[in-house]
């Protein structure tokens, strides 16, 4: 059965083993307020309106892609000033 929740503290992990060097996101994800949430395609710590306009939250920077056994493809969407915009779980996206 799969669980309805996904928990942080595997995101963290996965960083851990596949990002050691980003110290950073894991630091940001120890920091941030939502430790679980229900399981979806993606889950946004930032605005999204306006992507990569001016004066917009969201300036993407990087993807980082992870890797987890049960879990599949996850990437973490990384902005300009270094902040987690969003986290993109690609086996809950339809047709994926």
């Amino acid at each position: 059965m799969i669980e309805p929740y996904f928990d942080i503290e595997w995101i963290i992990e996965m960083i851990k083993e596949q990002e050691p060097d980003r110290v950073d996101l894991i630091d940001q994800l120890k920091k941030s307020e939502r430790k679980k949430w229900i399981r979806q395609p993606y889950i946004s710590f930032v605005s999204g309106e306006r992507p990569n306009q001016p004066g917009s939250e969201w300036q993407i920077e990087e993807n980082i892609v992870l890797e987890h056994e049960k879990e599949g493809t996850i990437v973490l969407d990384i902005l300009k000033d270094g902040r987690i915009g969003g986290i993109e779980f690609i086996n809950q996206i339809p047709n994926s």
